[in-house]
């Protein structure tokens, strides 16, 4: 019987090992030349937004998918606006996974480039062009991890949804809010990779690979002063200028509260594993006023990702220096925390200014990211991202990380859905680079990304 037992034991294990190694690897020379090629093909189609043209890239995606045998289809909310959508089946045993990433890139000021920011020229191992890292890389990568999946026959216990979407980079009729409204049906899902996490290569080496789990709310407002007008030769108690400068003061220095919560606490504490000693007792210490003062100076990203942020951008006011002008007005960028209550936190700002002459006048959030819980750091997704950076970068970290900025991540997880954003590895410097000016990616982490999101997403979606 014992023997028996021993056989069947040995059975069980080879078999468990034949399934384990049955997911083919890719061809990683193969698969970073054809992500490089269509990288370089959707640079060369300018997207910039407004006005964003995106349905140009929609329709190429629709072509090089048909070429490959998997029907798409493209919807069109606004003419000229399109975003594609394209599945493959799984057997429905798991809800369906979504490679998501956005079409357009902002606009470029040419005189500012050193080269053609369309081009997609390759100098030095890195491609550069207007969206190479913004949000290009990713279309692309999900692009070929897509293809790699239709060409390498994987079973899935999930369907793979591709969605290349428009209009990211501004609010619009085009964007996340009226897909998601319009169309959930076609890509509801259980688990979303999208834009929005970090990496940092130091010495040529990945140090680490930040996955977002959760984003700050925008909520921009502006702040409205009224009073007198007149001529400036005669001052005037209730200048609205003075007013406004008062207010814009106030709140421009104000301390929000700080807090954690479970990715930022998870982040800092893996952070400080990786970190010089002097700097780790800070991240260990997050909290401690006398290090909030260091962040606030030394590091102001994490100085935000610990509190609702309140940052006066621009001043508007007068049209003649001796013409006292009646109303005076600044814009100001907030971004509140996921879990902030911000009709508790705008009767605060209130009190802070106390001001009967200054308005806070809210934007139109029609299009805006709505408010959403961060996805989880225990789900089978993240693990999945944890065990394929250690494949592809053996001796980094993963942090789970909480963005400053914001991403259409914020309309799947208000559906429900563990979204996480990632990135392809970069220097800072070429971080520095995405919005600004000769923004490039290095040709070769494309193929690291490649490999990344192919390791994930047969992890949680291959039988």
């Amino acid at each position: 019987m014992i023997r028996r037992l021993l056989v069947l034991s040995c059975v069980l294990l080879t078999s468990g090992m034949m399934f384990a190694q049955q997911v083919p690897s890719l061809d990683a020379v193969q698969a970073q030349r054809e992500v490089e090629h269509f990288l370089t093909d959707l640079v060369r189609i300018d997207t910039q937004d407004p006005p964003g043209n995106e349905s140009k890239v929609a329709h190429y995606l629709q072509g090089v998918l048909q070429r490959e045998g998997i029907p798409s289809e493209i919807v069109e909310p606004v003419p000229g606006r399109g975003s594609l959508i394209a599945r493959l089946k799984g057997d429905g045993s798991k809800r369906p996974i979504l490679l998501m990433a956005h079409e357009d890139v902002v606009p470029v000021d040419r005189s500012h480039w050193t080269v053609d920011a369309f081009s997609a020229i390759v100098r030095n191992g890195a491609l550069y062009g207007r969206g190479s890292l913004d949000d290009k890389a990713m279309l692309a990568s999900n692009l070929e991890v897509f293809l790699q999946l239709k060409r390498l026959k994987i079973p899935l216990s999930r369907d793979v949804i591709f969605l290349a979407e428009a209009s990211e980079e501004t609010d619009s009729p085009a964007g996340m809010k009226v897909i998601v409204d319009r169309y959930w049906d076609k890509f509801d899902c259980e688990f979303a990779l999208n834009e929005g996490g970090s990496s940092l290569i130091e010495n040529g080496r990945v140090k680490y690979m930040a996955v977002s789990t959760a984003e700050k709310l925008p909520r921009w407002f502006s702040l409205v002063a009224t009073g007198s007008s007149g001529h400036a030769s005669i001052p005037r108690v209730d200048n609205a200028v003075v007013h406004l400068a008062s207010a814009v003061a106030r709140i421009g220095t104000w301390e929000t509260p700080a807090r954690l919560n479970e990715t930022t606490r998870e982040f800092f504490q893996r952070l400080a594993t990786i970190s010089p000693p002097e700097e780790a007792a800070w991240y260990r210490n997050v909290l401690d006023p006398k290090v909030q003062a260091i962040l606030r100076v030394q590091q102001p990203q994490y100085y935000s990702m610990l509190r609702t942020s309140v940052v006066p951008t621009m001043l508007k006011a007068g049209f003649k220096t001796n013409v006292i002008p009646p109303t005076a007005q600044a814009e100001v960028d907030l971004r509140a925390l996921p879990d902030e209550d911000l009709v508790k936190f705008r009767e605060e700002m209130t009190k802070i200014i106390n001001d009967p002459q200054i308005k806070i006048v809210p934007y139109d959030n029609t299009y805006s990211m709505p408010a959403a819980p961060p996805s989880g750091i225990h789900t089978a997704m993240f693990l999945a991202l944890e065990k394929a950076q250690k494949e592809v970068a053996p001796g980094a970290t993963t942090l789970p990380i909480m963005t400053t900025g914001a991403t259409d991540s914020a309309f799947l997880r208000a559906k429900g859905v563990q979204a996480y954003g990632i990135s392809v590895p970069h220097t800072e410097a070429e971080s520095r680079t995405v919005h600004g000016n000769d923004e490039h990616v290095e040709v070769k982490q494309l193929g690291v990304f490649v490999r990344y999101i192919y390791a994930a997403v047969t992890d949680v979606a291959a039988k």
